[in-house]
């Protein structure tokens, strides 16, 4: 299959950011802004993450999140104990079977919806 175009690409992003967002907020998250004012560090994530999904599509959620994570790692996050765009600290950068449910439901998410938009 061929990936997608850029401009299809960017459309699945955007998407795949409204439903996390929408996901993360009935879950008690309210840290994640509508795409239009989201920072550009955070917009960069989904596009990599969705790349990463097209580029990897038997990677599974584990995958998914092991991306997500050298992502954050790359650009200088480390663990900690709140998320923290300023100082660069996140709870969920631990392994995949440590998430809570709701986290690695969120990985199922992204991948379902990146294939869904892109079949």
């Amino acid at each position: 299959m061929m990936p997608p175009d850029p401009a299809t690409q960017e459309a699945v992003a955007q998407t795949v950011h409204a439903a996390l967002r929408a996901w993360s907020r009935a879950h008690g998250q309210t840290d994640l802004p509508p795409w239009s004012r989201a920072p550009k560090w955070m917009r960069e994530s989904t596009r990599e993450s969705v790349a990463y999904v097209l580029a990897n599509p038997g990677a599974g959620p584990g995958g998914q999140h092991a991306q997500w994570m050298d992502q954050k790692v790359r650009d200088g996050w480390r663990r900690g104990p709140v998320k923290d765009a300023e100082r660069k600290t996140h709870p969920m950068l631990v392994p995949f079977a440590e998430l809570p449910a709701f986290e690695r439901a969120k990985d199922r998410l992204l991948i379902a919806i990146v294939t869904s938009l892109t079949a």
